[in-house]
């Protein structure tokens, strides 16, 4: 894979901010692979916590929120790497909020369905 044009621009920055940035962008690369991880389970696990039609749709829900996330997290590292590079301000990301309204709707929505379950 080729190095991004961005990389050779700038100043290098401090390998520990760099590092930083890096665990950051696992940290939300390990969210994914669980999100992923909880829509693989919810339909192999818990095929009786909710009908068919609505077990599949939130399985493929969290499975999109996941793939999305780890694209966005890879976007997320570049700007940050970017930003440290040109001795700018780091963007701000509305990753943060976002995801805490996604897991908190995930987390109602699931609580609702297991007292809900016959």
């Amino acid at each position: 894979m080729r190095e991004p044009a961005w990389r050779r621009t700038g100043k290098t920055p401090d390998y520990r901010f760099s590092l930083a940035n890096e665990r950051t962008f696992l940290a939300w690369v390990r969210t994914a692979l669980a999100l992923l991880a909880g829509a693989v389970a919810l339909d192999q696990l818990a095929p009786e916590i909710a009908p068919t039609a609505i077990r599949v749709v939130l399985c493929v829900v969290l499975a999109i929120i996941g793939a999305v996330l780890a694209i966005v997290s890879y976007r997320r590292w570049a700007h940050q790497e970017q930003a440290m590079r040109s001795d700018a301000e780091l963007p701000h990301s509305w990753l943060m909020l976002g995801m805490t309204v996604v897991v908190s709707v995930a987390a109602i929505v699931f609580a609702v369905l297991i007292l809900v379950r016959p």
